[in-house]
């Protein structure tokens, strides 16, 4: 069973200047990982913003209609006005769509990432949410999370996170990957150390990468940093076949994501502007211009808190032909629990009867409860 590494502190400090050297390094590093996470769900935030003062707003994509009145929580939270007064979750959604701007049903969540906003410190958590993880998809189906969205969009992808997670989302933000392969382009290129292992796969990506964009490349031809375009880019970012599978390629895609934040951070706003103007229609998302602009109002207030990924203890199974590979909390109900504790600051939370029957049923069709 694997175990998150969340919840590792800084260590007490050492008693030689090696081990203090380690330990800044450990806290570095530590820094580094929270802000990777981070930065996806701040861009996507501050891009919207920019979108309403531009007035670009009506470029957004539109065809997504969903009716929040389905996206209710559970029965029986315990904290849940807390939650609904102190703060503003969100899901973030990465599509992996063969065809730009669609975000309805039929296309599979690759990126699943639940921000939560504190409201009154401006502290954002975001915890990613496996997309292999074996849940119910809110219709008493059990399969792998990204599935909710290829059957029923995002609505389905939203009530699946507030049934098995105890939650009250009822907006979202969803991308494709032709946007990462625009902006890319847009900025010049992004410098990635690609390893040996990755070069063959990131080839192999580049052929399907380039139909669905209609973008040519290149081949890579060695390993080690360089530059690469909006294809070489985001299939760099789709890599999941080496040592670490899955969770190595999310790592991979918020690599891409920081460094596309360092490139725009440096951009002339004209470009900035041309940038907005293409990817708009690769954005969908249910906030209003009001809302959009309440999240603007804020962003200066806004800080990268902490990160992580759900669940938090966890094992893999490779099971049912149907199905998979698949990641299995162990068990969802205590994952929950640890859930809202780092969202939240809710310790000793107890999971509603609709979590404990879901985590129940998850330990009965897959022999894992330790």
């Amino acid at each position: 069973m694997e175990k998150n590494t969340r919840k590792a502190s800084a260590k007490t400090t050492a008693k030689t200047s090696g081990k203090k050297k380690i330990s800044k390094a450990a806290a570095a590093k530590k820094k580094r990982r929270k802000i990777l996470f981070a930065v996806e769900a701040i861009v996507l935030i501050i891009l919207i913003g920019v979108i309403f003062v531009m007035g670009k707003f009506d470029k957004l994509d539109k065809t997504v209609q969903i009716n929040e009145d389905n996206l209710t929580a559970n029965e029986g939270i315990s904290n849940i006005d807390a939650i609904t007064e102190g703060y503003t979750n969100v899901a973030l959604f990465g599509v992996d769509s063969r065809s730009s701007g669609t975000f309805a049903k039929g296309t599979h969540s690759d990126t699943i990432i639940i921000a939560s906003i504190n409201n009154k410190s401006g502290d954002i958590k975001l915890c990613s949410v496996y997309r292999d993880t074996y849940l119910n998809l809110s219709d008493d189906t059990y399969r792998k999370a990204n599935q909710a969205y290829f059957n029923g969009g995002p609505e389905q992808a939203i009530k699946m996170l507030n049934m098995n997670l105890d939650l009250n989302i009822t907006k979202y933000v969803a991308v494709d990957f032709n946007a990462v392969t625009t902006v890319v382009d847009l900025l010049g290129g992004i410098e990635i150390d690609v390893q040996e292992d990755e070069i063959d796969h990131l080839n192999n990506y580049t052929v399907e990468t380039s139909e669905v964009t209609g973008v040519k490349t290149t081949k890579l031809t060695k390993a080690g940093l360089q530059l690469l375009d909006g294809v070489q880019a985001t299939s760099y970012a789709r890599i999941r076949y080496t040592d670490g599978g899955d969770y190595k390629r999310t790592e991979r895609q918020r690599l891409v994501i920081e460094k596309i934040a360092e490139k725009a951070k440096k951009a002339s706003l004209t470009s900035l502007n041309s940038i907005i103007d293409k990817v708009l229609p690769n954005i969908s998302t249910n906030f209003t211009a009001t809302e959009i602009l309440a999240l603007a109002t804020n962003a200066a207030n806004y800080n990268l808190a902490d990160q992580s990924g759900f669940p938090f203890e966890k094992t893999t199974k490779n099971w049912k032909k149907s199905i998979g590979d698949v990641v299995i909390p162990v068990t969802l109900e205590s994952n929950v629990s640890e859930l809202h504790a780092f969202l939240f600051g809710e310790e000793n939370y107890t999971p509603t009867a609709t979590v404990q029957a879901i985590s129940k049923k998850i330990i009965e069709d897959t022999g894992v409860s330790q």
